[in-house]
Order: structure tokens, then C-alpha cells, then sequence
């Protein structure tokens, strides 16, 4: 299983990948999807090409289809459906007319447009033509409007930390701590000399702690 960065890589390198020829929904997706060379009407791919992309991951989806209504129906049945707070790596069904009842087309979102909507890579679009039956793999920006929701598979996590992350983390690890035996009788000395008042003694301090205990503990020694 990939991680949704890992799967939005495989995504990305198929770009610009265009029907051969023109119009004929004969493309790698369907041929991969059908198990043969396919053509015509009856075989738009934009589902095929997200699940090609998904395989290629390793990422389970919740059904092996090639029709946006029968996974989104899927996705509603694993719990997996979501209508807002979309994430890289979902897969945004859209009705084009804004009603939000026809599943006319599909994407993997790469990410989310504050204020706008989401971008993501799609199958079986266009830059300026067919959104629904353009022929070609797009990357394109969808208003909010135009998403009826999303399916959102499990991905491997990263094995990332923010900085905040990683500093809460520590202070939560360190705060387990036992303060050192020989540092006990100091510690002490010092709350006494009202250079620390003691509280959370394991625990980090940014420098302007660092640096006011050290003029406290100058004053105290005069």
C-alpha cells in the first residue's frame, strides 16, 4: 500500500496521456481495465483510469469499476464516502450541472483550493473542451459546486512529523522523566532563589526562559 503522495506521483506521470486516435476511447486505461483493446461510446474512461492509477499504487478501492455512481455506492456501503474536508489522494465524483445528482465524471484530488474547490488529476478530460469526454489526461480545477463528494481510501501513512509535532512529542516523553538524582539538591537551591519556581523541571524551554533564569540566577548570587 502507498501512501497518497506515493500515489498522486503515479498520477502525475501520466499526464498528457491522450486517446489513440482522437475520440475513440481507446487508451491504455480501458485496454489495461478490459483486459483488450476497447472503443467507442460505451467505454468512457475516466474511472478506468483512476483505478489504473490505484492498482499501479497498490491502493484498495472499495469496488473494481469502471462507472463513478457504482463506486461512489460502494464507498457509501464501506463508510468510506465523504462529502467535505477533502484530502489529497480522494477520489471527487462531480455532476457538472451543480444539482449534485449525476455522476458525470471523476478525479483524484491533488489538492485542496481554499475558497474555490480542489485540484485534481483526471482521466478522459480536456483543457478547454469535453470536461466529461475530453480524451486526455488533465489536471484541472473544480469548484466546490461541481463535487457531489468523495470516496477516501486508506493510505500508509508518511512517516512524517511537523516541528510542532516533534516538539510536543519530546516535551510529552521528557515530562515522563524522573528529574536526575544528582540534580535534585540544585533544583532546589534554585526555586529557593526564586530563579525557577520548579514546575515541569525535565520539560524543554525556548531560549528567553533559558535566558531570564540566567540573569535571575546572576541577581541571586550578588
Amino acid at each position: 500500500m502507498a501512501t497518497a503522495k506515493e500515489l498522486l506521483s503515479v498520477a502525475v506521470r501520466q499526464l498528457n496521456v491522450r486517446e489513440d486516435p482522437p475520440d475513440s476511447n481507446n487508451v491504455r486505461y480501458n485496454t489495461w481495465y478490459y483486459g483488450r483493446e476497447v472503443s467507442g461510446k460505451a467505454y468512457p474512461w475516466c474511472m478506468a483510469f483512476v483505478q489504473w492509477v490505484f492498482d499501479q499504487a497498490g491502493v484498495k478501492l472499495p469496488a473494481r469499476t469502471a462507472s463513478c455512481g457504482t463506486l461512489m455506492n460502494a464507498a457509501k456501503s464501506f463508510g468510506i464516502w465523504v462529502t467535505g474536508d477533502f484530502q489529497p489522494g480522494d477520489v471527487a465524483i462531480y455532476d457538472f450541472s451543480g444539482k449534485r445528482r449525476t455522476t458525470e465524471h471523476c478525479g483524484i484530488v491533488e489538492a485542496v483550493l481554499p475558497g474555490y474547490g480542489v485540484q485534481a488529476i483526471e482521466g478522459n478530460t480536456s483543457e478547454a473542451g469535453s470536461q466529461s469526454n475530453g480524451g486526455m489526461v488533465c489536471r484541472k480545477k473544480r469548484p466546490w459546486k461541481h463535487i457531489i463528494g468523495a470516496v477516501r481510501p486508506a493510505f500508509e501513512q508518511e512517516d512524517t512529523m511537523t516541528g510542532k509535532e516533534i516538539y510536543e512529542s519530546l516535551n510529552e516523553y521528557l515530562g515522563r522523566q524522573p528529574v536526575p538524582a544528582w540534580a535534585r539538591a540544585e533544583l532546589e537551591e534554585a526555586k529557593k532563589a526564586g530563579i525557577t519556581d520548579g514546575a515541569n523541571p525535565m520539560q524543554l524551554i525556548p531560549r528567553y526562559q533559558a535566558a531570564i533564569m540566567a540573569l535571575r540566577a546572576a541577581k541571586a548570587g550578588k
